[in-house]
């Protein structure tokens, strides 16, 4: 029911470039620089509201990681790795 809007967000994401996107059934993944993946966040939000959503629940949860470098990829990699 809402694919539509999950579309328009995508789209805004990537046309953007800043950052990379994962889709995934329940949520987006946006990965990049701080800064970049805050304000496309904001942009995807606002487009949403200029769509007409009637509703948005936009869900962030940042995981800033400074001892190592760790992607998205690693992540699935590593788990995928011990099954």
């Amino acid at each position: 029911s809402v694919s539509d809007y999950v579309v328009k967000a995508l789209k805004i994401a990537n046309e953007d470039g800043r950052v990379k996107v994962e889709l995934g059934p329940m949520f987006t993944t946006l990965e990049g620089e701080f800064e970049d993946v805050w304000e496309v966040a904001g942009k995807m939000h606002l487009a949403l509201v200029e769509a007409g959503a009637p509703r948005i629940a936009t869900s962030i949860k940042i995981d800033d990681r400074r001892d190592k470098i760790s992607t998205v990829e690693s992540k699935l990699r590593s788990v995928r790795g011990k099954l």
